[in-house]
Order: structure tokens, then C-alpha cells, then sequence
């Protein structure tokens, strides 16, 4: 009984001794505690900031390289496109130029038939009344043959009286002429015809020489003058 009242006084002075000394540690333990949440805090801080700024500058390195693949694309996409709208063109102009070169050839042929109409119908003067309706018969093919040319864009040259020009005209013969100056056309000997605004068949033309009569006493004067200046340089070697 007494020694178990001993012990209670004992666990009393322990309790009363861990009670006085409870306060100084769990405040110290706090502080401790405090400390290291703030240096860890910072520490967490200082962390989630750099990596911040890492991911940003990756950010801004990775926008940098995708605007120069956007730029890079856009002007290849501006290349193809202009690439392929000269191709379209191109295209468009190779076959307008075959469709004329087409068109040039197979009306090429038939301009020769219409060359013998123009001549038939000079020619033939009909003075009975069935040569006079054959005629007309003729007239009428004649017509039909160059409504079809017409449309086709097929129009005729019109060369007596204009200056010759070689990417138009085909002289075959040359004259002089008191009517028209040098190098004008005197006469269509076959008809050229433009097709599209291009020429289908060269005009064959006779052009002026320019008046004859002026050109001979042009020699004349200049033979006489030539002559006279012969004679001169004679009678000077002599003397």
C-alpha cells in the first residue's frame, strides 16, 4: 500500500517535470517545423520559376520555328500555285495554237477551190438563160464555201494600193508605175487571207518600180554627167 503510493508521487513528479518542460519543446519543434516548410516553399518556388521560364523559352523557340515552317510553306504554296496557273495558261495557249494550226492546214487546202471560183466567176460571162442559172447555181455554192471560211474567222487581205510589207505580201513580179510610188502594190495576183488575226496565206502582189519614165531620164541625166566628167578628167591628163 505505501509502496504503491510511492510510486503514484514518482509518475506525478514525472508528469509535473514533462508538463514544465512541453512548451519550450513543442514551440521549438514548431519553429523548427516553420523553417523548413518556408525553405521549402522557397525552394518549391524558386523550382516551379525556372521551370516556368524554361517552358516559355521552349514555347517561344518552338512558336519561332513553326512561324518559319508556316513562312516556308506559305511561299512554297505561292510557287506551286503560280507554278500551275503558268502551266493552266501555257496549257490554254498550246492548245489554242493547235486548234489553229489545225484549222490553218485543213483551210489551207480548200483555198485553192476558192481560188477557182473567183476565177470562173471572171471568167464566165453566161448569155443564155441555162448558162445563166448555172451561173447562179455556182454564185450560190461560191456564197455557202465563203460563208463557211467566215466563220471559221477566215477574212481576205485587201493589198492594191498599200505599201508592201513582207510579213503580209509575196511580190512575184515588179513594175514601174506613174500611178503608184516604190514598193506599193500594183495589183493582187492571189488573194491573202488572215485567219484570227493571223495570216493564213500570203498575198501574191505586183509591186511599183515607181515611175519609169523619170527613172530612164534619171539615168540618162546621169550617164550625160558621168560622160561630161569623163571627158574633163581626160583633157586635164592631157594638158
Amino acid at each position: 500500500m505505501i509502496e504503491n503510493q510511492s510510486d503514484n508521487i514518482d509518475n506525478k513528479e514525472n508528469d509535473v517535470s514533462n508538463q514544465d518542460n512541453s512548451p519550450e519543446d513543442i514551440s521549438s519543434t514548431q519553429n523548427s517545423t516553420t523553417e523548413n516548410d518556408q525553405l521549402s516553399s522557397q525552394t518549391t518556388e524558386e523550382i516551379n520559376t525556372e521551370e516556368l521560364k524554361n517552358t516559355i523559352s521552349n514555347n517561344d523557340a518552338r512558336l519561332e520555328q513553326l512561324e518559319k515552317e508556316h513562312e516556308t510553306l506559305k511561299n512554297q504554296y505561292v510557287r506551286i500555285s503560280a507554278d500551275f496557273d503558268n502551266f493552266r495558261k501555257r496549257q490554254s495557249r498550246d492548245q489554242d495554237d493547235l486548234k489553229i494550226q489545225l484549222v490553218s492546214k485543213t483551210l489551207t487546202a480548200i483555198l485553192p477551190i476558192v481560188d477557182n471560183f473567183e476565177r470562173a466567176r471572171q471568167q464566165l460571162k453566161p448569155e443564155s438563160e441555162e448558162a445563166l442559172a448555172l451561173h447562179r447555181s455556182y454564185q450560190g455554192l461560191y456564197k455557202q464555201l465563203v460563208e463557211v471560211l467566215k466563220q471559221q474567222g477566215v477574212s481576205p487581205m485587201r493589198v492594191v494600193g498599200l505599201q508592201f510589207d513582207p510579213n503580209l505580201h509575196e511580190a512575184v513580179l515588179r513594175e514601174p508605175s506613174e500611178e503608184f510610188k516604190e514598193d506599193f502594190i500594183i495589183e493582187e495576183l492571189q488573194r491573202g487571207y488572215h485567219l484570227e488575226g493571223k495570216v493564213l496565206r500570203h498575198a501574191l502582189v505586183k509591186v511599183s518600180m515607181g515611175p519609169g519614165k523619170k527613172n530612164s531620164q534619171q539615168e540618162v541625166e546621169k550617164d550625160t554627167v558621168e560622160g561630161d566628167t569623163d571627158t574633163e578628167l581626160n583633157t586635164s591628163e592631157d594638158v
